[in-house]
C-alpha cells in the first residue's frame, strides 16, 4: 500500500512537470517581458533559416562600383543596399543576417555542450554525494577561480594552434580551428554553473519517498537519475539553457571582435564589429548595426528565460 502511495505521488509530480511544459505558452502570455522575448527569439530563429531567400546578394560578394556606401535612408545610399556596404562593397543587410545565422549556432551548440557536460557532472556528483561529491565540487571550485576571461583568451590562443597542426588536412579543418577551440573552451570552462545547479536539485530531490522507494526495489542508480530524479529537474534544466545561450553569443561575438572566434571569409556578428573598427569616424554605421544585432538577441534570450522563471514559479501561475 505504501508502495502504491509513493508510485502514485512520484506520477502526480512527474504529471504536474509535463503539463506545465504543454501550458508554457498560455503561463509565457502572463509575462509581458518573457512573451516578447519569446517572439524576438522567434523572428531571429526564422530570419537564421530562411536567411538565404531574404538576402538580396551573398554575403562574400564584391561590388567594388558601392565601396562603403551609407545606408539607404542617408543621403548616397541606395535600395540595392538597405544598410549600406562595407570597404570592400559587400552588403552590409546580408553580412548580418547570415553572421547572426553563425552566432546563434554557436550559442545554441555550445549551450548544448554546457548541458551535457554539466547534467552529467552535476548528476554523478548530487547522487553519489560524499567523498565523490567532496572532490567533484573542489573541481568546480578550482575551474571558478579562474579568471574567465583571461583563461577564455589564453585557451583560445593555444588551442587554434593545437588544433591547426592536428586537424590539418581533415574535415574538420573545414569547420575553422577558431571555431573548434572556441567549442573546447565552453566545454572546458562554462559547464560549472550547470553542474552546481543540477547538484543542488539532486540533492534535494533524492530525499524524497519516491526515490527512496525506487532504490530500494533494487532499481540501479542510472534509471533512478534518469526516470525518477532528472525529469523533476527539467524546469530549472530549462531555464539555464536559456539564459546560458545569450551568454555563449556575447562570448562568440567577443572573441570574434578580438580576432579569436569565427575565422573569415565566414561572417559572425563580432567579426563584423571587428570589422568596422578601423572606419568608425566615416562609416558608423557599420559598428551600430552589429552591435545592435548582438544586444537584441541577448537581451531577447535574458526576457525569455526570466519569462520561463516565472512561468515555472509555482507562486505566479495561480
Amino acid at each position: 500500500m505504501a508502495d502504491k502511495t509513493k508510485t502514485s505521488s512520484e506520477a502526480k509530480k512527474q504529471a504536474r512537470e509535463r503539463s506545465i511544459l504543454f501550458d508554457l505558452p498560455r503561463l509565457l502570455l502572463k509575462s509581458p517581458s518573457g512573451m516578447l522575448g519569446f517572439i524576438i527569439v522567434l523572428v531571429v530563429v526564422l530570419i537564421s533559416v530562411f536567411a538565404n531567400v531574404i538576402i538580396p546578394c551573398t554575403p562574400e560578394e564584391i561590388d567594388l562600383a558601392n565601396m562603403a556606401q551609407p545606408p539607404c535612408w542617408l543621403e548616397g545610399g541606395s535600395a540595392e543596399h538597405i544598410l549600406g556596404t562595407d570597404i570592400l562593397g559587400r552588403d552590409v543587410f546580408s553580412r548580418i543576417l547570415i553572421g547572426s545565422r553563425v552566432s546563434l549556432l554557436v550559442g545554441l551548440f555550445a549551450s548544448l555542450i554546457v548541458l551535457v557536460i554539466g547534467l552529467l557532472y552535476g548528476s554523478i556528483s548530487g547522487y553519489c554525494g560524499g567523498k565523490v561529491d567532496l572532490i567533484m565540487m573542489r573541481i568546480v571550485d578550482i575551474i571558478y577561480s579562474l579568471p574567465d576571461t583571461l583563461m577564455v583568451i589564453l585557451l583560445s590562443v593555444v588551442l587554434n594552434q593545437v588544433l591547426g597542426n592536428a586537424l590539418k588536412g581533415t574535415i574538420l579543418a573545414q569547420v575553422g580551428t577558431n571555431m573548434l577551440s572556441l567549442f573546447v573552451v565552453f566545454g572546458l570552462l562554462y559547464w560549472v554553473s550547470m553542474a552546481r545547479l543540477v547538484r543542488g536539485q539532486i540533492l534535494s530531490i533524492k530525499t524524497n519517498e519516491y526515490v527512496l522507494a525506487a532504490r530500494a526495489l533494487g532499481a540501479k542508480p542510472g534509471r533512478i537519475i534518469r526516470k525518477h530524479i532528472l525529469p523533476n529537474c527539467i524546469s530549472v534544466i530549462f531555464i539555464s539553457v536559456a539564459l546560458q545561450i545569450p551568454s555563449a553569443i556575447f562570448t562568440e561575438s567577443f572573441l570574434s571582435f578580438i580576432g579569436l572566434g569565427v575565422q573569415a571569409p565566414m561572417p559572425s556578428l563580432g567579426s563584423l564589429a571587428n570589422a568596422a573598427r578601423g572606419g568608425m569616424q566615416n562609416y558608423p554605421w557599420k559598428m551600430l548595426f552589429p552591435a545592435l544585432s548582438i544586444c537584441l538577441i541577448v537581451l531577447s534570450f535574458n526576457l525569455l528565460g526570466d519569462g520561463l522563471r516565472d512561468a515555472f514559479d509555482p507562486k505566479l501561475r495561480r
